[in-house]
């Protein structure tokens, strides 16, 4: 996956202060942290490790709405894609243990990769995402991973891009939070849990190089507490 520079992390910020402003939202403060510094270079995981971690979420949602363990894990197990579930995750899928409702939420976590993959078209914070359904490998018919990549035919997004988006919702997240905390409306039909979810995909998905950057992070490892 090409690297790029990473835009002007200033002007990126300002840009979406603006779309904050112009949807009405709380904006965070002049000391809320930028995503990157000036100089960074940024670029997006490899394109077939945001299909699997797509598909994996896929899963989990499927048994989150019924999907037998068994065939979970069997579909899990024929595309070799079990090294990249995680522990809750696998957890989840085999023994329900876990909160329900949390993984459920995913389906925004899913939207966002779709869209970084380019096979989503929106990510609009005030509605709800594409529908997923065939956007994602078609479980019912047993369609397997290779099948599902050669149908979809990704083309990732432009990096910057990526990493202005993440920014936005960056700044959505507090925005969001701020706004059900002090008990303000919010625009659309999204609550702040489905913006972290957004926000949770887009971060795992871009790759940050800079002097003050960490190394990549796992799933379940990314912080959305700030």
């Amino acid at each position: 996956m090409a690297t790029v520079p990473a835009p002007d992390p200033v002007l990126t910020r300002a840009a979406n202060i603006e779309e904050l402003t112009r949807l009405g939202l709380p904006l965070p403060p002049p000391t809320y942290p930028l995503v990157w510094e000036p100089g960074d270079q940024v670029s997006l995981r490899p394109t077939r490790e945001i299909e699997a971690r797509a598909a994996i979420l896929y899963v989990t949602l499927e048994r989150c709405f019924g999907m037998p363990p068994e065939l979970a894990v069997d579909w899990l197990t024929t595309n070799a894609l079990v090294d990249d579930v995680t522990d809750p995750e696998w957890a989840f899928i085999t023994k329900s243990e876990g909160d329900h409702r949390s993984f459920a939420l995913h389906l925004d976590a899913v939207a966002s990769l779709t869209w970084v993959l380019g096979t989503g078209k929106r990510l609009d914070p005030t509605g709800p995402p594409d529908p997923q359904s065939a956007l994602l490998p078609n479980l019912a018919t047993d369609e397997t991973f290779e099948e599902w990549r050669a149908r979809t035919l990704p083309a990732p997004r432009d990096p910057a891009l990526v990493a202005a988006v993440l920014d936005l919702y960056y700044c959505l997240d507090w925005a969001f939070i701020e706004s059900e905390t002090y008990g303000v409306d919010t625009p659309g039909h999204l609550g702040s849990s489905a913006i972290g979810q957004r926000r949770w995909g887009l971060e795992w998905a871009v790759v940050l190089d800079g002097p003050y950057q960490e190394p990549e992070l796992g799933w379940e490892e990314i912080d959305l507490s700030t």
